[in-house]
């Protein structure tokens, strides 16, 4: 199915949420979503978490960071048809501001990626300070913002190390299924290390369990396994197996634009309620 790309238009900085407030707003909570594993609802959670945001009334901000843009063509931006890409960003040749275009759902905004982004990494390696390129330009734009998130690659490599290095904190997506944990503990290790080295405030908001299957013996137990391994930080919200949330993609839709009363709308609108205790709780 040929994905229905959308007409996207550069986005112009909002004053609202500083006129409504004496001191202004303070800066948006950036989250990185992270897990090194492909296929985990990654990209799927970054959308409908940002769109279900949006919907509550909040001002977001998507960096899409993945070679593979996901995220902009989920969104409905064409890849190749980018004027300037977060790639531009991180290189120094544009500032962030002129990455970042609005999307067919309200509230919510998007610095799109491009394929060209998958050299950055070698790029990168000769650049002073490469490891916070991307926090030296998310500081630029915070203020406009309440929560700005971050969908890395599914790798630990450089580009994953900045995103860790600009959040203030990380959601861990985990799919409910075989070896669900497997490989958790060399991202763990990874977080540890930025947060040693890099970025000492970096803390871990939850963990998501996604694509659960209520009907399988399988999705509980490692549902189960997950909450014994990471406790309170596992989010009560599950996210549901769901053949709508796997078509949303192909039409450039969030699944509230796709199909509002599905399983998959309605996970994500009570994670985003929960998201937002969490992240409230953290401040």
């Amino acid at each position: 199915m040929a994905t229905r790309e959308r007409v996207v238009k550069r986005a112009q900085p909002t004053t609202d949420l500083a006129d409504s407030r004496p001191d202004g707003p303070p800066p948006a909570h950036v989250v990185a979503l992270a897990n090194q594993k492909g296929g985990v609802g990654k990209t799927t959670t970054a959308v409908n978490l940002g769109a279900a945001l949006a919907l509550y009334g909040h001002r977001v901000l998507l960096i899409d960071v993945d070679p593979q843009a996901n995220a902009t063509s989920h969104l409905g931006c064409d890849p190749n048809a980018v004027e300037v890409s977060v790639y531009d960003v991180l290189m120094g040749q544009h500032p962030v501001e002129e990455s970042v275009v609005s999307t067919a759902w309200p509230g919510l905004d998007l610095a799109p990626s491009v394929p060209d982004l998958a050299g950055a990494e070698v790029e990168m390696v000769g650049l002073l300070a490469r490891e916070s390129l991307l926090r030296r330009r998310v500081e630029a734009i915070r203020e406009r913002y309440e929560y700005i998130l971050i969908d890395p690659p599914p790798s630990l490599g450089l580009l994953t190390v900045n995103a860790l290095t600009a959040a203030d904190s990380v959601l861990i997506p985990v799919q409910a299924e075989y070896l669900a944990l497997e490989g958790l503990s060399r991202l763990m290790r990874t977080i540890e290390l930025v947060r040693d080295q890099l970025n000492p405030t970096l803390r871990l908001l939850g963990v998501l369990i996604t694509m659960y299957d209520a009907r399988t013996r399988l999705s509980q137990e490692v549902a189960e396994e997950v909450r014994r391994h990471f406790g309170s930080l596992v989010f009560e919200t599950v996210i549901p197996r769901s053949v709508r949330l796997s078509e949303a993609p192909s039409f450039g839709e969030t699944i509230f634009e796709y199909d509002p009363r599905s399983s998959g709308a309605h996970a994500y609108a009570r994670l985003a309620s929960e998201f937002g205790e969490r992240v409230r709780g953290s401040t």
